[in-house]
């Protein structure tokens, strides 16, 4: 599989996380190598989505979603767990793609369903925040696609009740068993 160039995140951030869909997270620890199939996503767009957190403009903390696509936007939650997105579409406006769950052969899937149980198990923190994953070394996504007997639902994101009517966008993506 080859890892995904800059022009597949350069684009609408709803078609990017569909798109992520079957793809391949890969995260490289030393000599150990994790390849983990993504799942499920969410997208954040703008300073207008309620939900995303550049809602409340450019801050230290989101400056890297307003930078170029294809790089990793990594925060803390709850003060304890880390979680996962891509920055996508253009420079200056902010938007991104979380990463809410993977598949790994041979892992229990309750240990990588959520945003913050992937990035405890890929061992992913504020560290790689800003890592360019169009370029491999620690963290990167390699292309891929749901397989013929798959299909992809949509549904509202997760734990944004503060969003006001932003918490009722199908902007979830699932990548689900059997048609």
């Amino acid at each position: 599989m080859k890892i995904l160039t800059r022009s597949f995140y350069h684009k609408d951030t709803l078609e990017v996380a569909r798109g992520l869909l079957g793809s391949v997270l890969v995260r490289r620890v030393g000599r150990k190598t994790v390849r983990a199939r993504i799942v499920e996503t969410e997208a954040y767009v703008g300073e207008d989505d309620l939900a995303c957190h550049a809602s409340k403009g450019r801050t230290k903390r989101t400056e890297v979603m307003y930078g170029e696509a294809g790089h990793a936007y990594v925060y803390m939650i709850y003060g304890m767990y880390h979680c996962l997105n891509i920055v996508t579409e253009a420079k200056d406006f902010p938007s991104a793609v979380l990463i809410r769950a993977v598949e790994i052969d041979g892992v229990p899937r309750k240990e990588t369903d959520g945003p913050g149980k992937l990035c405890r198990f890929l061992d992913i923190d504020r560290s790689l925040n800003g890592w360019d994953v169009t370029r491999g070394g620690k963290l990167w996504i390699e292309s891929g696609k749901p397989s013929d007997d798959e299909i992809v639902s949509a549904a509202k994101r997760v734990g944004i009740d503060y969003a006001g009517h932003c918490r009722e966008y199908p902007w979830r993506f699932v990548l689900e068993g059997k048609k």
